[in-house]
């Protein structure tokens, strides 16, 4: 049976998020490691929703991806980060020499990386760019904005691989969306948040954001995560292709 087609969902930009409540940082449980891939130079490994990927302020948020991983491999030392809510793959060099390597490799986007997420709505086109510089919304941080005045230039390709007209969103959605969208994201830029805030900007905030959402999101996770790196590897420079299965 064909499938009806899908009318164009508008974005809302007139929808503002409600300032969020300081979040109680309850980390996961630390049930062990799931490790991806590891050798003398390197560690990769999945990092559950909800568990910070480095300390925060305060001995309440020391537990994080980082210090996981470290009392296992002490030389191990974080590239990047995933937002707390963010569950998925992330890369630790093992020594200093190998962190500044992979960090280059990172800065000179010779890293390749694609997100799954669901958003609210059913989102019109197949594939496309979002296209919008992003800059810290001070008053309101650690929120980042569109600025085309001052923003850094920010670029995500999206592709949709599956509509649910009758999905349940688990979050509350925004005013005229119904059904969700899961999508392939490959985000050629790494700005803070930035996945988050294209999305918001095309109309389709990622269900259960607390953080965007038009209001404190009551699903039990935001449904982002990190499926695939592929990434040279700091000493040989052989290509790296790595996944996680994403489980939403």
């Amino acid at each position: 049976m064909p499938e009806p087609s899908l009318q164009p969902v508008q974005p809302v930009p007139s929808v503002q998020p409600v300032q969020p409540a300081a979040i109680d940082y309850r980390p996961p449980p630390d049930e062990g490691l799931d490790v991806v891939f590891v050798d003398d130079d390197i560690v990769v490994v999945v990092k559950p929703a909800g568990l910070l990927s480095v300390p925060g302020r305060g001995e309440a948020r020391a537990d994080c991806l980082a210090a996981r991983v470290q009392r296992r491999w002490p030389d191990a030392l974080i590239v990047h980060r995933l937002d707390m809510a963010t569950s998925g793959l992330l890369v630790l060099g093992r020594g200093a020499d190998m962190q500044r390597a992979l960090s280059v490799a990172f800065a000179d986007r010779r890293v390749d990386k694609r997100y799954e997420a669901w958003v609210q709505g059913l989102v019109a086109a197949d594939e496309g760019e979002v296209d919008l510089p992003l800059i810290t919304d001070w008053p309101r941080r650690p929120r980042q904005m569109v600025c085309f005045e001052h923003g850094k230039p920010s670029l995500t390709r999206y592709r949709v691989l599956e509509r649910d007209r009758n999905g349940n969103s688990d979050s509350a959605p925004l005013p005229g969306l119904i059904g969700r969208t899961r999508v392939s994201l490959e985000p050629v830029t790494g700005r803070s948040h930035q996945l988050r805030v294209h999305l918001l900007a095309l109309g389709h905030p990622i269900v259960g954001d607390e953080l965007y959402g038009p209001e404190p999101a009551p699903s039990t996770r935001m449904m982002l995560h990190a499926a695939e790196l592929s990434l040279p590897h700091p000493r040989t420079g052989e290509r790296l292709r790595l996944s996680s299965p994403v489980p939403f």
